[in-house]
């Protein structure tokens, strides 16, 4: 299918007419011809068949998978309700609405050749999303590419007789591009890395690695498993959101450093401490005052941002905030790990680092869990 769609689209540039006939085709589908319909649901199954193969290896969950296509039949009421509203005009035979007072161009609502467009459908999904979720917020999470689109949207659905906090709610999380060293990727021009191979590849690098450091390592596999595919979304979450990106094998699978596997050995280690004294103290009976060495007090000061991280994540829509925020976490416990002996000591200041290595535990395994990112108990 990806070779069909990079061929097709080799032949638009060459031939106008071609173009001009998938517009037709598409409109066909809009309009119910049935061997269109039939093609096309073809097509979506193998698609989410293929998909539903990739986010299985990423343990990615959906409780919806409408798309566009869902939203057919519900946008005749919002071409409707925008024509009531005075907004929607003519213009060289297509319907728009005029952004004028926001200096951008009119959201094009219907072509002239009587099709919907994208605007179309994301107003009709708001409107279903309304009703059916009473959502306090829709994030819609793509390139920054279609800033402009979105910008068209949200305006326009001011006019869809919504209350006001839907509107409010309505927000575009846009994100750089991942380009090669050779330029940009673009699945019409075919050169593009499938996210399944580089997840598969990752997961074997990590095999080849537990084969020369610890070929003795219980359930070998799904280590690799956990620790390849958390590799990769790492990569992808501890930088900047709005940042381009250029991708290199070499630095994605380099194990060392600020990356996922880090991160993962660190919060190993805790818990091999943790198992290793075989108990875990009961926050009553811990000394604080154990903890004055400045490894710990560092320690402590970041666990005590943990709070304020979460909020600033979900206010700025930034990922990386709890990436890096994680990297940091687990290189004050290494610092913490080598210089402070945590068994071993007297009871009361082995109780005080021993809770202290279970805090960073904790941290690290839940921020890590909300990246998407499974921690294995040995690695």
């Amino acid at each position: 299918m990806t070779k069909i769609y990079v061929r097709i689209n080799e032949l638009c540039n060459e031939d106008e007419t071609v173009l001009q006939e998938c517009r037709n085709n598409f409109k066909k589908l809009e309009d119910g011809d049935e061997y269109c319909k039939e093609t096309w649901q073809r097509f979506r199954d193998l698609s989410l068949k293929e998909f539903n193969r990739v986010y299985d290896i990423l343990g990615t969950k959906f409780d919806s998978l409408n798309g566009e296509a869902f939203y057919s039949d519900k946008m005749p009421e919002v071409v409707e309700i925008l024509e009531k509203s005075g907004k929607l005009i003519d213009s060289n035979g297509a319907k728009v609405v005029e952004m004028d007072d926001q200096n951008i161009p009119p959201c094009l609502i219907i072509k002239s050749n009587g099709s919907t467009t994208y605007a179309t459908r994301d107003l009709a999904a708001i409107l279903y999303r309304a009703r059916t979720y009473d959502f306090d917020k829709a994030l819609y999470i793509t390139s920054y590419e279609q800033s402009l689109h979105f910008k068209q949207v949200f305006s326009t659905a001011r006019y869809l007789g919504i209350d006001e906090k839907y509107v409010k709610g309505l927000e575009h999380v846009p994100f750089g591009m991942v380009q090669l060293k050779t330029g940009k990727m673009s699945t019409r021009e075919g050169n593009t890395i499938k996210l399944e191979d580089l997840l598969n590849e990752s997961i074997e690098k990590s095999k080849a690695i537990i084969e020369s450091k610890n070929p003795n390592l219980e359930n070998k596999e799904e280590v690799a498993r956990k620790i390849g595919v958390g590799a990769v979304i790492f990569n992808d979450l501890s930088n900047g959101r709005i940042k381009d990106e250029i991708f290199d094998w070499n630095i994605m699978l380099n194990f060392n450093g600020e990356t996922g596997p880090y991160v993962q050995y660190i919060c190993v280690r805790a818990k091999s401490v943790l198992e290793k004294a075989g108990y875990i103290p009961d926050i009553a009976s811990v000394d604080v005052s154990k903890l004055d060495d400045e490894n710990s007090k560092n320690i402590i000061k970041e666990l005590y941002n943990f709070n304020q991280i979460l909020v600033d994540v979900t206010e700025k829509e930034e990922p990386s905030i709890l990436a890096r925020y994680l990297i940091t976490i687990a290189e004050e416990f290494g610092s913490f790990y080598n210089n402070c002996h945590i068994l071993g000591e007297d009871d009361t200041t082995q109780n005080a680092r021993l809770y202290l290595t279970y805090m960073v535990k904790t941290v690290l395994e839940k921020g890590l869990n909300l990246l998407g990112i499974q921690v294995p108990d040995k690695m």
